[in-house]
């Protein structure tokens, strides 16, 4: 494990606020576009940073935004329905990892009159439950007849993430784990560590996870099957705005329409913010990604 990120994520879980409580950017903070009088506009960008599928493409919007003459803040949260709720007050402009097709449906069913849907940017995410490598099992229906090696407890991530409740409603009566096992939540950065601690002491271990994630990689993590399709099929990811976005930010919504990232694309930009250069250098790993893979992109901006 990255014990550097291992380190920083935490902290950013402890130092989140489920208030949107906003910050600069680090863009900003160094003179960006809101500093010059010629801005088209404050765009604020919500995302939770222990999510880091969100976190690394809210930094590329950030970039791509403040080139075409936007000022764009940051808000920081840590669970998904204070997000969509701020979506829908207006109080957050862009959600920039959004799962609204099944992951976060429930939110789209309560606040989807008051949101955009700016398009789809990956099409192959997938909710998952994960083991590391060495574990000798290959599917959740081998979880019923193994709960004392994992001490009947599967580690999840935020109580209100759409992937704790597809595994709470879903997977575990789905597969009669019921009685047998215990859903632990609290946040990613405890996953996290949990994880972190069994691998170190190669202990049995089954979390929640999610593709794309780069902890899976990381961990050397394998998804198990899923022959009742308890987790659901694969879904895209999407850059979700609160209504009128368009209307009031053209040149954005443009912008944002025509982003589309394959796997490897994907997969690079997060592990480039999250891993390569980590914490505080956030443009400077965006700018890197650029480099090697913003000309494959339609419409990004490269310099």
């Amino acid at each position: 494990m990255n014990k550097r990120h291992l380190t920083a994520i935490v902290a950013l879980g402890a130092a989140a606020s489920l208030t949107l409580a906003g910050c600069a950017s680090g863009n900003q903070a160094e003179g960006g576009s809101g500093e010059n009088g010629d801005s088209l506009g404050t765009i604020t960008l919500g995302f939770l940073p222990s999510w880091t599928d969100g976190l690394s493409t809210a930094y590329l919007l950030e970039d791509q935004l403040e080139k075409i003459g936007y000022t764009v803040e940051m808000q920081e949260l840590t669970e998904a329905g204070p997000l969509y709720a701020g979506l829908a007050q207006g109080d957050v402009d862009i959600y920039p990892s959004a799962w609204p097709e099944l992951t976060h449906k429930t939110y789209m069913d309560e606040y989807g009159d008051q949101i955009e849907d700016l398009g789809a940017y990956y099409d192959n995410a997938k909710l998952t439950i994960a083991v590391p490598e060495y574990v000798d099992i290959t599917s959740i229906e081998d979880l019923a007849a193994n709960a004392d090696r994992f001490g009947g407890q599967i580690y999840g991530i935020e109580p209100g993430a759409g992937l704790t409740a597809q595994t709470q409603d879903s997977m575990i009566p789905e597969y009669e784990l019921d009685g047998t096992y215990e859903l632990i939540t609290s946040s990613t950065a405890a996953m996290l560590t949990e994880l972190d601690t069994a691998i170190a002491a190669e202990r049995d271990i089954v979390v929640t996870s999610w593709r794309p994630f780069w902890a899976n990689e990381q961990y050397g993590l394998k998804d198990l099957e899923d022959p009742r399709g308890a987790m659901g099929d694969a879904e895209a990811l999407h850059f979700l705005a609160t209504a009128g976005f368009e209307e009031e930010y053209p040149e954005a919504a443009e912008l944002i329409g025509r982003i589309m990232l394959d796997d490897e694309q994907y997969a690079a930009l997060e592990d480039m913010v999250v891993n390569e250069y980590g914490e505080g250098k956030e443009s400077e790993a965006i700018t890197a990604w650029l480099e090697e893979y913003g000309t494959q992109v339609d419409g990004l901006i490269t310099d």
